[in-house]
């Protein structure tokens, strides 16, 4: 089922508690955030600018579509107005030649605040229960047993911590985007603003919570916590009884993640693969997502051993889970659903994991590229990805590697003619001249340098580029 089918049996269902139909034609409705922060309370749901309350589409304003998406993306990341902030993502879709704007919101590990209230949804409504402590504390007490990583240890301090970690995320958020908020956050502050640090109000109880504990803490802190934590990298190609190699790995999800992908990086092929005269790496990006989703969406109140296993003909994963359906995930119709919303969180500001469901999106585009398979994920009380291995990859990784090697010297070519047109040419305007990336012409010309190719005469700014073959 693609997006339209998908929006059309929305619409033909009706508003209800998961549904809610927005008219907005040229700006957005004031109680647009009020439904989302009473979604993300509860079980979620699907909100739809540019229908109104009686089904009909009446479609947004083609004109303001892309300033009515920035105008939402940037409020929901407005602490002032949702707090904690969220990552929403808005989908355009044609109806009847008409735009319909869908949002899809999913449920929250966390109690969110929209303007300092606390909204809840009954039935197709959103509903201020602020001041009636019996729902409030209903709602904290319902978020704490619904997601593991919520539970407290009102005993644990900073010291069961290893605060360099901390350093290391606050450091990696800070150079993905400037000025960062928790570029200023002490510790504690950070903690707090990820919700890792809480107050339950139902109890009083305030403490670090596991997802704390699982992002930044000790060893010994984890393991006393969660005794069976691990997760085992086992490479079984020629010793398929037992393993050929293996990574026991009992620590923080952090460094977890970066052993893991060098485990993959240690035992797989990168074939050559160019997207838009770029050159990526298929294994990393395919790997990058089964690893970050190994980690993220995992139950962690569950004894069973996370695995990620490579054998001579497939990958595959095996992770504990808390299943929201069963069978084989279909990415035409496949609606995300956030297992650990605080730890993917922290994952997502430092640039390790995307958006809710594109990871799903791109194993499926990327994993075809690099073996010539699709993947299978399996969702189940044990969560499984798959995915087949060509076994030609060797073959294959031959053949790429002549291929780089053709485009690398017809680059320095290219990069010889321009630079014998124009000795003062800058390296931005040769990567702008070839439409290539300027690390790739940077990497080029310290090639050709190398080579005795070429030679810098003067200044990197006054200097003349002088050509020598």
């Amino acid at each position: 089922m693609n997006q339209k089918d998908r929006l059309l049996v929305l619409i033909a269902t009706g508003e209800n508690r998961v549904i809610e139909f927005k008219t907005t034609a040229r700006a957005l409705n004031r109680d647009v955030y009020d439904t989302v922060c009473s979604f993300l309370n509860r079980d979620g749901g699907d909100i739809l600018l540019g229908v109104n309350d009686h089904g009909e589409v009446t479609g947004v304003d083609k004109a303001e579509v892309s300033n009515i998406i920035k105008a939402f993306t940037t409020t929901i990341n407005n602490l002032a107005k949702l707090n904690p902030p969220c990552y929403l993502t808005v989908i355009p879709v044609n109806i009847e030649n008409k735009i319909v704007l869908s949002i899809y919101v999913p449920p929250s590990s966390q109690v969110h605040r929209c303007g300092g209230k606390i909204f809840d949804r009954n039935d197709d409504g959103d509903f201020d229960i602020t001041h009636n402590q019996h729902l409030v504390a209903q709602l904290y007490t319902r978020k704490q047993s619904s997601y593991t990583e919520n539970q407290l240890f009102p005993f644990a301090t900073l010291d069961d911590l290893n605060l360099e970690l901390i350093a290391k995320v606050r450091k990696l958020a800070s150079l993905r985007q400037p000025n960062h908020p928790w570029a200023s956050m002490d510790n504690m502050e950070l903690l707090k603003s990820c919700q890792l640090y809480k107050h339950d109000f139902s109890t009083g109880t305030k403490g670090l919570t596991l997802a704390a504990i699982l992002l930044f803490g000790k060893d010994e802190t984890i393991l006393s916590v969660l005794p069976h934590h691990k997760t085992d990298a086992i490479l079984r190609r020629n010793n398929i009884d037992r393993f050929d190699d293996r990574d026991d790995i009992r620590t923080n999800l952090l460094d977890s993640y970066t052993r893991i992908l060098a485990f993959a990086e240690k035992h797989l092929n990168d074939a050559f693969y160019l997207e838009n005269t770029q050159r990526i790496s298929l294994r990393n990006v395919i790997m990058r997502e089964v690893v970050a989703n190994l980690l993220i969406h995992r139950e962690y109140s569950q004894a069973y051993p996370a695995k990620f296993v490579i054998e001579a003909d497939k990958i595959l994963t095996e992770n504990s889970n808390k299943p929201h359906g069963y069978g084989v995930i279909d990415p035409l119709s496949f609606t995300p659903f956030p297992k650990n919303p605080l730890i993917a969180r922290v994952f997502k500001e430092i640039g390790w994991a995307d958006e809710l469901g594109s990871g799903i999106r791109n194993l499926y585009q990327y994993c075809d590229a690099y073996c010539g398979h699709l993947p299978q994920l399996n969702e189940g009380d044990i969560f499984t990805f798959q995915l087949p291995l060509n076994k030609h990859n060797a073959t294959i990784e031959k053949v790429a590697s002549k291929v780089a090697s053709k485009v690398a010297s017809k680059v320095a070519s290219n990069i010889i003619i321009l630079l014998i047109e124009n000795e003062n040419i800058s390296l931005s305007q040769v990567a702008k001249t070839l439409g290539i990336p300027k690390r790739t012409i940077d990497y080029q010309i310290k090639k050709l340098k190398k080579e005795k190719r070429i030679k810098r005469l003067g200044t990197p700014r006054k200097g003349k580029w002088v050509v020598l073959d």
